[in-house]
């Protein structure tokens, strides 16, 4: 979606990965991440270049065999996402300085704002506009809950099993981080929602058995998952299916939105390809 990578012959590494990606808000501090990981669970950085203002180019530690770890059995990717982020979520170092969890949350929390409100501009009196009381919780939650977090951990923030490929310094490495400071609890929710069937059908028990596999409070990220789920529905109005389902019991409502979720709704939509984005590099790079 955001960057073209291809297999290389380095003169100094060997074989390796050339990525070269568009700057967005979100992978800032990717290469950061990566040399402050120093290959513990993640690939190894072996150089970083900003090209200009919108490209940027890594040379990376090739993966081989390379298969992504989506190809496992679920139980077993729980498995190897706990085990890889308890040993990513290390102490932020002093230098560089990592952005907060919470700068990401209200840029997320903006948007679904601002979605909302168009959303109930276009609806009027239909019966079938958004629970505004819904939406109001989550948001609010979503911009508390990194404000509050007694433990700051270095985080992913986008590690999920096709982000996951089996390597042979160790059997999984993780690629393309999106490194942010802030409560590790966060960093379970992009796995748990990309198991789509799964998280329609019983979003509590994924959240249990995650925070039992890395030692996290469950109910902490029962609310993580709500307010994240309505936070995404711009992107994917399921959600809000599921964020009803796992509201705080104040929360739950027989109107709006509903109050359980559709396994097959949420699968379904999952399988949406996303709108393509132009990386078209903006000058030319010749690579040594």
């Amino acid at each position: 979606m955001t960057a073209w990578v291809a297999p290389v012959q380095s003169a100094v590494h060997g074989e390796a990965v050339l990525k070269l990606a568009c700057r967005h808000e979100e992978a800032q501090d990717e290469a950061a991440g990566l040399v402050a990981w120093q290959g513990t669970g993640a690939v190894r950085l072996y150089h970083a270049e900003q090209v200009d203002r919108q490209t940027s180019v890594l040379l990376l530690e090739r993966c081989k065999p390379g298969g992504w770890l989506l190809h496992e059995p679920p139980r077993r990717q729980d498995e190897v996402i706990a085990g890889l982020l308890t040993r990513l979520w290390i102490e932020p170092p002093a230098q560089p300085s990592f952005r907060p969890l919470s700068a990401l949350c209200d840029l997320w929390a903006e948007g679904c704002e601002r979605w909302a409100q168009g959303h109930r501009a276009k609806a009027g009196n239909d019966a079938k506009q958004l629970d505004p009381g819904l939406i109001r919780a989550g948001i609010e939650l979503f911009r508390a809950l990194p404000r509050e977090a007694a433990e700051q951990r270095l985080l992913c923030t986008d590690l999920h099993a096709e982000n996951v490929l089996a390597a042979q310094r160790e059997p999984w490495l993780m690629v393309d981080p999106k490194p942010y400071v802030g409560d590790p609890s966060f960093d379970l929710l992009q796995h748990i929602l990309n198991g789509a069937a799964r998280f329609g059908r019983e979003p509590r028990a994924l959240c249990q058995r995650m925070a039992a596999l890395t030692g996290q409070d469950p109910r902490r990220v029962e609310l993580w998952l709500f307010a994240r789920c309505v936070a995404g529905a711009p992107h994917w109005p399921e959600l809000l299916e599921v964020a009803a389902a796992v509201a705080p019991a104040q929360r739950r409502s027989p109107t709006g939105v509903g109050s359980s979720a559709s396994a097959n709704s949420v699968a379904t939509s999952a399988t949406r390809s996303p709108a393509p984005v132009d990386c078209t590099p903006s000058s030319s790079i010749t690579v040594q």
